[in-house]
């Protein structure tokens, strides 16, 4: 058990100790993760200098991205999924205007710092919400766009999300989502290794489940439940200065699990087995 020391964030999961080690002043853990809780995207990844002050522009470029791959544009109605601190929201209240803006997420300490860091702008209303991925509490065609942002591995359920999603979402509506996939071959492999990774990955990432889903059954999903998949981008190259700037963090924690959770991840992103990829889905016409 932690006594409260400066042990806390090793007996901690990493990314659930960030509002602690906020409150002690860790610059690095603020400016890295303080807005975005995901990884980052550089156009031009030989360019990444390895800073986390680096690391944080890019991780607003990856929230950029996606909004922009989910063709996102002014007045529309927006649910972000897993919003973490509220980054994804505080973007697109600054780029965006008469928008209807809400993130949701299970995590009360990270929806109090989004609540207190991410206020509206003239035109646009925000809004924060306790709520599961999986058990949406917003009436049918209710959003234009449903986002999830480096969050869906993490939900207990990916088809009763995608169900969710679908129902909530207005005629032609769109899901965009970012996730680690697998590619198929690699695959099999993994679901036979997956216990066995578990403990180090909840070590660092929290008690959440990371499930990974393979290209071929986010098709299938998609067929499923009433959408199709329109636009993939993968942005694996793109991602990859993020792991020197996070695993040197974690690494300051002095716990080599919590370190080697990210280096495994960063392995299996440089050998192409784990592909970072940007997939939108539009509903189906009837």
């Amino acid at each position: 058990m932690s006594d409260g020391s400066s042990n806390h964030s090793i007996s901690v999961p990493y990314f659930d100790s960030l509002p602690q080690k906020f409150s002690e002043g860790d610059v690095d853990a603020l400016l890295a993760f303080g807005r975005h809780l995901h990884w980052g995207y550089w156009s031009d990844p030989t360019k990444a200098d390895g800073s986390v002050a680096d690391f944080a522009i890019a991780a607003e470029n990856l929230s950029r991205l996606v909004t922009d791959v989910a063709e996102i544009q002014d007045g529309l109605s927006i649910l972000d999924v897993g919003c973490g601190f509220g980054g994804t929201i505080a973007s697109l209240n600054e780029r965006f205007c008469s928008m209807h803006l809400v993130g949701i997420n299970i995590n009360t300490e990270q929806l109090l710092r989004a609540e207190t860091t991410v206020q509206a702008l003239p035109n646009n209303h925000i809004k924060f919400v306790d709520a599961d991925a999986c058990q949406l509490p917003f009436s049918d065609d209710y959003f234009d766009v449903v986002l999830a942002v480096e969050s869906i591995f993490a939900f207990s359920s990916r088809e009763y999300f995608f169900r969710e999603a679908r129902r909530i979402l207005r005629p032609g509506g769109r899901l965009t989502i970012c996730d680690f996939i697998p590619i198929q071959a690699f695959y099999r492999t993994w679901k036979l290794i997956e216990k066995a990774t578990k403990t180090l990955v909840v070590r660092t990432y929290g008690s959440r489940s990371v499930n990974f889903c393979p290209l071929f059954e986010y098709k299938k999903l998609a067929s499923a439940t009433g959408f199709e998949l329109v636009k993939t981008e993968n942005i694996t190259r793109n991602t990859l200065p993020t792991y020197p700037v996070v695993n040197s963090l974690m690494r300051r924690e002095g716990d080599e699990e919590t370190y080697r959770a990210t280096r495994g991840l960063e392995r299996l992103s440089r050998r192409g087995l784990l592909q970072y990829m940007i997939l939108s889905f539009q509903i189906s016409p009837s």
